[in-house]
């Protein structure tokens, strides 16, 4: 019996590092974080634009494949990632709306100024509700939307050279980008 007391630390361990092992040549990337809204409905939502500006509503997202992208001025990854996405948006096919989240307008409006507006249209998120309601987990975060409203994509993170190469713009061609 006293034996078998010595040899649970050792089995335990065993146990774990099989977990463990298990976990990590699972082919599964651990830099991507799950979403329970892929290939659901993207949630509604009616926000105020910005500088008087229209707003942004779930229905401007109807009957197209677009990008959203939640920011924020004092997000730095923003400030990485908006050279990319004025990129992007020279690309008059692909359709790029932006959400401010949980930022004060007048910080927006600086921000964009200084490094330009890649978005069609920008909705203002300042309680983070609309945020919560995709499963925003930080900014930057951007999704990918089809024709029927329904996510494809997430994106956790600043967008690299890269994503916007091998994943975004062959889902939009996919999907069938207006």
């Amino acid at each position: 019996m006293r034996r078998a007391f010595y040899l649970l630390p050792m089995l335990l361990f065993l146990a774990l590092a099989g977990y463990f092992t298990l976990a990590l040549t699972s082919g599964r990337d651990p830099s991507e974080l799950p979403s329970a809204l892929i290939d659901k409905p993207a949630p509604g939502f009616a926000l105020a634009g910005l500088g008087g500006a229209p707003g942004l509503d779930r229905a401007a997202l109807d009957g197209q494949v677009t990008l959203v992208n939640f920011f924020a001025s004092w997000c730095v990854p923003c400030r990485v990632e908006q050279p990319l996405l004025l990129r992007l948006a020279g690309d008059k096919k692909v359709r790029l709306y932006g959400i401010a989240y949980k930022d004060k307008p007048e910080n927006t409006e600086a921000y964009l100024k200084e490094l330009g507006d890649p978005y069609r249209a920008i909705g203002l998120d300042e309680s983070g509700q609309v945020g919560i309601n995709f499963g925003v987990y930080g900014v930057p975060e951007t999704y990918v939307i089809d024709k029927t409203g329904r996510i494809r994509l997430r994106h956790v993170g600043p967008l690299t050279a890269e994503d916007v190469e091998q994943k975004i713009l062959p889902l939009l061609q996919e999907l069938g980008r207006s």
